[in-house]
């Protein structure tokens, strides 16, 4: 990698841990901690969160007539995700020990937790779950996706695409047929930075 790419990379780093203290200030704003992935919060705010929730009732009776009737079609998705999770599970489980490749910690991304949250009615709980799954699931396998394309095919494209993933960074350029054929297996294999967060 360049010097110039190992530059940006770091700027990226910093600003990823200055998030993440932001982060932290947000949860002492809002009066909560998190100790062994559960959220508490204090005792009073707890009560507020509750005065502030809006009835299951009030929430249909305020829904607009065509978000009701496109219900079916947004949780019609939920049995081909479930599938998804279910397949993309097996073959990180039976495929990645085979290639080497590092396995995708399934909880770093499907995160379900606002469901906890007093201030959310039934309906808006269960609506949240379905996001957090759905989303959760979708960057768990490009996560997987990211780390098998490093495996097979770690170069990057000739024309910019919308949203790059994590392993991109380390692939090779668009016609640099020289480096693709000396440093391929290298690339293949390097998986050091998961490695150290693990």
């Amino acid at each position: 990698m360049n010097d110039k790419l190992e530059m940006l990379l770091e700027k990226f780093r910093n600003v990823e841990r200055e998030l993440t203290e932001e982060m932290q200030k947000k949860h002492e704003e809002f009066f909560y901690t998190i100790k062994k992935k559960k959220i508490r919060f204090k005792r009073e705010i707890k009560l507020q969160h509750k005065m502030l929730m809006i009835t299951a009732l009030q929430y249909i009776r305020g829904a607009r007539p065509l978000a009701i009737l496109t219900m079916p079609v947004i949780w019609a998705c939920l049995i081909p995700a479930i599938l998804m999770d279910v397949t993309i599970s097996i073959y990180q489980a039976v495929c990645f020990p085979v290639y080497g490749i590092p396995k995708v910690r399934r909880s770093d991304y499907v995160i379900i937790d606002r469901h906890n949250l007093s201030y959310l009615n039934a309906f808006e709980k269960i609506n949240c779950m379905y996001c957090s799954y759905f989303n959760g699931l979708m960057g768990y396998a490009r996560e997987m996706a990211a780390r098998t394309e490093q495996h097979w095919c770690p170069i990057k494209h000739a024309r910019k695409g919308g949203n790059i993933h994590s392993r991109y960074k380390y692939f090779l350029d668009y016609g640099d047929a020289k480096r693709y054929h000396n440093e391929m297996e290298t690339i293949r294999r390097n998986f050091e930075d998961i490695n150290q967060e693990n």
